[in-house]
């Protein structure tokens, strides 16, 4: 993807990946915060495997916070804790937001080791170089943790340890 600055013209969704003091940094963009925001959630997958995800299973959740930037951080960390607590990877995100608060339901399935090969797993979302600022508040910007898989998957232990992401990809 093309880089897009806040004084871009955001015409279509879609997310990026970049170098962020955390580790890693995701950007979601999108006709409106809801749509940027799922948008970052496909990013947060692409983290954990570049596997096929399939949305066999339907998880609804809730989030709120004081302002568009928290409810960001709050929502990443909201579906990397359901990502952790169901042992499931998430394909498909719709969320509505009205106000700070937000609705979503993910539709994924359990993590097949063999075949997603997960090359981490996300620890959280950090307040660092979080934006949802850009113009007509239709981008945002988070930083996450990655930390090594501890413990195993549904019973099979990780394919590898967690890997910086390349930008090239």
């Amino acid at each position: 993807m093309a880089n897009v600055t806040s004084s871009s013209v955001i015409c279509c969704a879609g997310w990026e990946h970049f170098p962020h003091d955390a580790d890693i940094g995701i950007r979601g963009f999108g006709a409106t915060p809801a749509e940027a925001f799922e948008q970052a959630a496909v990013a947060l997958t692409t983290i954990v495997t570049h596997a096929e995800v399939k949305p066999l299973g339907a998880v609804e959740v809730t989030c709120e916070a004081p302002d568009l930037e928290l409810l960001f951080v709050d929502w990443l960390n909201t579906v990397i804790y359901e990502m952790a607590v169901r042992k499931m990877l998430f394909a498909r995100f719709a969320v509505t937001i009205e106000g700070t608060r937000l609705k979503a339901t993910l539709w994924g399935e359990l993590v097949d080791v063999a075949r997603h090969a997960p090359a981490c797993e996300p620890k959280g979302a950090t307040y660092t170089g979080i934006t949802g600022r850009a113009r007509n508040r239709r981008r945002v910007v988070g930083g996450l943790r990655r930390g090594r898989m501890k413990e195993p998957i549904n019973g099979h232990q990780p394919v590898h340890a967690c890997r910086r992401y390349n930008l090239a990809h």
